[in-house]
């Protein structure tokens, strides 16, 4: 295995996945991807925002980038080869991410079902469904 692409969002859960995915890169030598995927829920469109979409795209983006940062300075030295920032609905920009990064696995944390995860999918189902190479849910602790 040489590329792991973990899947973090702004969860309090997203430590524990890094975490289970810096281990497992340290076992098989590995090198980490650290990915997020933001953007506007669909149903949200750019009137119902005070700033325009693009603008509040950047901010998003920004802050993604930071966040991913501070991920990238709690892992070992070396162990991350990079981050990566993509703006998308998340299972397709996981994925997406994944094959054009020659990743070879993806890590991704597993959420709790709600009344609309149930309805819809939850990222980390859709994920497993559409990925094309393997996956691990991790859940949590």
């Amino acid at each position: 295995m040489k590329r792991i692409l973990a899947a973090l969002d702004a969860s309090a859960r997203a430590p524990f996945v890094r975490d289970s995915a810096s281990e497992l890169a340290l076992r098989t030598g590995a090198k980490l991807i650290l990915f997020r995927s933001v953007g506007l829920p669909g149903h949200i469109d750019e009137s119902s925002v005070v700033h325009p979409q693009a603008e509040l795209s950047d901010a998003m983006q920004r802050e993604a980038e930071i966040d991913l940062k501070r991920h990238a300075d709690a892992c070992a030295p070396g162990l991350v080869e990079r981050t990566l920032v993509q703006i998308g609905v998340p299972w397709e920009a996981i994925c997406s991410a994944a094959k054009r990064s020659e990743a070879d696995l993806i890590v991704i944390g597993s959420h709790g079902y709600s009344g609309l995860d149930r309805l819809l999918g939850t990222t980390a189902a859709k994920v497993v469904n559409h990925a094309d190479r393997n996956v691990l849910v991790v859940r949590g602790r």
